[in-house]
């Protein structure tokens, strides 16, 4: 553990609720396998730092007693054994092209030294390209483990979100093509932080730190989070938390166009070249302002509470979680949260560069991002974004439409390309995951000067 502690002649209290595991503490010598004399027992705590890191810590509890100390071990043992929400045997996706392609040693040196002191089992996937998370969770026999973890980014989170849910549909019988009910997925997932923006882990977290967030699932810290489905009006197109349509989905696909380039800079000269080429997009927005509770309007009047805006937007966000980040220190979305049955919808009309950067600017610091006249927020059900196919010359100088017509989406830094109407609606608590509650998080301090 990252500090040691012996007790000698001193009160200390220990909670058994900070305790994750209990092990006999002997001396070996050097290359000695097993055996060795017993010195007594050792207990591994959770131990809260500042700015919401959590570490672990070692405390030495000397007794020479073979028949005291086997006692001890076993009692403390069977209390461990009885927290319900702490996993015992985890599934487990390593993303190793994620940022700088530090995920697998973060898992390796970090994450499974504390799983293994837990004595939690680990199924290992290390992935090979992308989609490979997905097609290995449609198959692999998931109840044979209490928890996915995920260690990577926003982009691989995403995708293995996406298919815990995918296989719960499969597995309830519901047609995966389309989902209106989706039904809520089988085990919790956790997030290892190893991405460049690592949306998710500090939402969850408050910090970007694995040993902090492989602690939390050690613990068995559960939070139920609100989902959205993305769908046309024929299929589903995936499971997320967030999206952007706009600025933020044109900068995603420029970035994914220069692979070759590192992260960091790839993603910076995807900003300052769609901020170069800033332009808005013409679309129409429909969205079910949220109904509380939900339950208290059927479909019929639901109909009626519709509202539409159409215009020319520079960017559309709709987000079911917070979405903090460094750059985002009070979340990009600092109105919603993780569960609370709605999504925040942020649309920025169109402006001047100038005044858009000024929006921008704001999200690194404490003001209200959103004080502008060119920018709406509302909370919602649903919403759906029809986009306006350009014609004429202006559509050979648009850089949003692909080749085959079809406008990018940023899915939780996932990049999806679409040509029709997307439908976004937010399914309450649909899955678990382990972290806190936004809320308990100390409040960052947190501000970046990359814009």
């Amino acid at each position: 553990g990252d500090s040691s502690v012996a007790l000698q002649a001193q009160e200390e209290i220990i909670e058994m609720k900070d305790v994750f595991s209990v092990k006999l503490k002997r001396r070996r010598f050097a290359g000695q396998q097993k055996g060795g004399t017993l010195l007594g027992i050792t207990i591994f705590k959770c131990l809260n730092k500042e700015e919401n890191k959590l570490t672990d810590c070692a405390i030495h509890l000397n007794n020479l007693s073979e028949d005291h100390c086997q006692s001890w071990f076993r009692h403390l043992k069977e209390i461990l054994n009885g927290f319900q929400n702490r996993p015992k045997s985890l599934k487990v996706f390593v993303n190793p092209s994620s940022h700088k392609r530090e995920a697998t040693n973060i898992y390796y040196e970090k994450v499974a030294p504390l799983f293994k002191l837990a004595d939690i089992k680990t199924d290992v996937t290390v992935t090979e390209y992308e989609g490979h998370a997905l097609s290995v969770l449609k198959e692999c026999e998931l109840q044979a483990f209490d928890g996915v973890v995920c260690v990577g980014g926003d982009g691989s989170v995403s995708e293995v979100a996406h298919g815990l849910l995918l296989r719960a549909q499969i597995d309830a019988g519901k047609d995966a093509e389309y989902v209106s009910k989706p039904v809520r997925a089988p085990v919790p997932l956790g997030v290892i932080p190893a991405g460049t923006t690592n949306i998710l882990a500090h939402t969850l977290y408050g910090i970007k730190h694995a040993v902090t967030a492989a602690l939390h699932i050690v613990m068995g810290h559960i939070q139920a989070v609100d989902v959205c489905t993305f769908s046309t009006p024929s299929k589903l197109l995936r499971f997320g938390f967030s999206a952007m349509f706009g600025f933020g989905a044109r900068t995603l696909a420029l970035a994914e166009r220069h692979r070759w380039m590192p992260s960091s800079q790839r993603k910076d000269f995807a900003f300052i070249k769609t901020l170069a080429d800033l332009r808005p997009e013409e679309c129409e927005l429909s969205f079910l302002p949220l109904q509380i509770p939900p339950e208290d309007i059927d479909e019929k009047d639901s109909k009626d509470q519709w509202q539409k805006i159409q215009g020319h937007f520079l960017n559309v966000s709709i987000m079911a979680i917070p979405c903090l980040c460094s750059m985002a220190p009070r979340g990009l979305a600092p109105n919603t949260r993780l569960n609370n049955g709605s999504m925040a919808l942020i649309v920025v009309q169109n402006t001047s560069r100038t005044e858009f950067i000024k929006h921008l600017k704001r999200y690194t610091t404490a003001k209200n991002q959103f004080n502008f006249p060119f920018v709406e927020t509302y909370t919602v059900q649903e919403v759906k974004v029809q986009p306006r196919l350009k014609s004429g010359p202006d559509a050979k100088e648009s850089v949003c439409l692909s080749a085959e017509g079809n406008y990018p989406w940023n899915i939780d830094g996932d990049l999806m390309k679409e040509a029709s109407e997307v439908h976004v609606r937010v399914h309450p608590q649909l899955i678990d995951l382990y972290g806190v509650n936004t809320d308990d998080l100390e409040s960052s301090q947190v501000t970046c000067n990359c814009i």
